[in-house]
C-alpha cells in the first residue's frame, strides 16, 4: 500500500472535474421537480459501488474483449476531451434518453458513474496507485452526497452565472488532463 496525498489530490480533482456534480446542480434540481425526492444516500452509494467495481474489474473485462489499457486510456482521453468541450462551449455532444426515476438512473448512473467516469478510472489506474484512487473515489462520493443533499441551496448561492463559471473552469482543467492522458498513453500503442 502506497498512500500519496499528491496522487489523491490529483486523482480527486480529475474525478471531481469528470463527475462535474456542481455543474450538474441544475439537472439535479430539475429531476427533483419532476420526480420528487432524490435519495442522496442511495444514489451516492450506488455510484461509489459502480466506480469501485469498474476500477478493479474493468481491466479484466478489457482483456476478455481484447483491448489493452493504453488503447482504452487513449480512447478515454477522447471522451474526456469531448466532455471538456461540452463544459467549456456549453454544447451537448452526448444525449441520453429521459429517465423515469431519479435516484439510481440517471443520477448514480450515468450522471455520476457514467462513461466518462469509467474511462477516467481505468486511465488513472494506468498511472496511479489503486489505494489513492479508492480514497479519491470515497472523497468524491462524499462530495456528491452533500451536493445532492443541498443542490437547491447551491443553485441559489452560486446562481446560473456562478454555476457556469465553475463548469467552464473545470472544463479547461479536464481538457488539459485529456491532453496529458493522450500524450502519456499514445506511445504505448506503437510498442
Amino acid at each position: 500500500m502506497f498512500i500519496d496525498f499528491n496522487e489523491i489530490l490529483t486523482v480527486g480533482m480529475v474525478l471531481f472535474a469528470v463527475i462535474d456534480i456542481v455543474g450538474s446542480v441544475p439537472i439535479i434540481v430539475d429531476l427533483k421537480r419532476k420526480h420528487g425526492i432524490i435519495e442522496s444516500g442511495k444514489a451516492s452509494i450506488v455510484a461509489g459501488i459502480i466506480m469501485l467495481i469498474f476500477l478493479f474489474t474493468g481491466e479484466s473485462f478489457l482483456k476478455v474483449v481484447g483491448i489493452d489499457v493504453n488503447s482504452f486510456a487513449v480512447a478515454g482521453s477522447f471522451v474526456l476531451f469531448c466532455i471538456a468541450l461540452e463544459m467549456i462551449l456549453g454544447i451537448r455532444i452526448y444525449r441520453d434518453e429521459e429517465a423515469s426515476s431519479a435516484s439510481i438512473v440517471p443520477i448514480a448512473f450515468p450522471l455520476v458513474a457514467g462513461a466518462g467516469t469509467m474511462t477516467t478510472l481505468l486511465s488513472l489506474r494506468s498511472q496511479y496507485h489503486s489505494i489513492n484512487i479508492v480514497i479519491a473515489i470515497i472523497i468524491n462520493i462524499t462530495i456528491v452526497f452533500f451536493v445532492l443533499k443541498s443542490s437547491s441551496k447551491i443553485e441559489k448561492l452560486l446562481g446560473q452565472d456562478g454555476l457556469g463559471v465553475v463548469r467552464k473552469t473545470f472544463g479547461i482543467v479536464l481538457l488539459a488532463i485529456a491532453v496529458k492522458l493522450f500524450a502519456a498513453n499514445v506511445k504505448g500503442l506503437f510498442i
